[in-house]
């Protein structure tokens, strides 16, 4: 599918207008962002970077699917394993209606809105080669962006704990996926992950 720029800008300024309206913020170099706006200019970078021309669809996707995430709050749900898998669902399914509003409001196809809501909803992880990339390009940006401030504020948790998390990050990943999270976590020498990569059981 030939790429419609005009529309995709609209849809990518439509969610980026939600999304800084976040009031969690993160302060990079010295200046205050909204935090889910960005996160998702994060994805979009990476995805570009992953991905050579990525689908309009992929684009959509990765722009949208952490869309007005703090409107759902993890405390709304019981705070057990059965609680947390359910928070993610309502997630997942917020996220893609909230998508599939401003997707409609500019002019896509139905057919284009099913494929991005369904990648939101990872409802196809296991075999659609899109869904497959979304992961991967999620989990990079957490490794790369988020995985360090985690190990901080969950000092309590021993390596084996962290090694635990990260290795089910990589296990959803691709080949390709894991290569290059593997290649970014060496990168990150002197740091708390640079133990990570010796112990890793997809390190070869």
């Amino acid at each position: 599918m030939k790429v419609n720029r005009n529309r995709l800008n609209r849809a990518i300024a439509l969610f980026d207008e939600l999304n800084s309206k976040d009031p969690n913020r993160e302060v990079i170099n010295g200046k205050e962002q909204s935090k889910e706006l960005l996160y998702a200019h994060r994805v979009t970078t990476m995805l570009k970077s992953y991905v050579s021309n990525p689908s309009e669809i992929l684009q959509l996707a990765a722009r949208c699917q952490h869309v007005q995430r703090w409107k759902v709050g993890r405390r709304s749900f019981p705070m057990t394993k059965t609680g947390y898998y359910q928070w993610r669902k309502k997630l997942r399914d917020f996220h893609a209606h909230t998508a599939e509003k401003i997707l409609r409001e500019v002019g896509y196809e139905e057919s284009v809105i099913d494929q991005v809501c369904s990648l939101v909803k990872k409802e196809k992880l296991k075999t659609d080669i899109e869904s497959q990339t979304l992961e991967d390009v999620v989990v990079l940006v957490f490794i790369e962006n988020y995985l360090e401030d985690f190990i901080n504020k969950h000092s309590n948790f021993d390596e084996n704990k962290i090694m635990d998390i990260v290795d089910k990050s990589l296990r959803k990943m691709t080949i390709k996926g894991r290569q290059t999270a593997l290649a970014m976590l060496e990168s990150k020498s002197g740091s708390t992950l640079s133990w990570y990569t010796s112990r890793c059981q997809y390190h070869k």
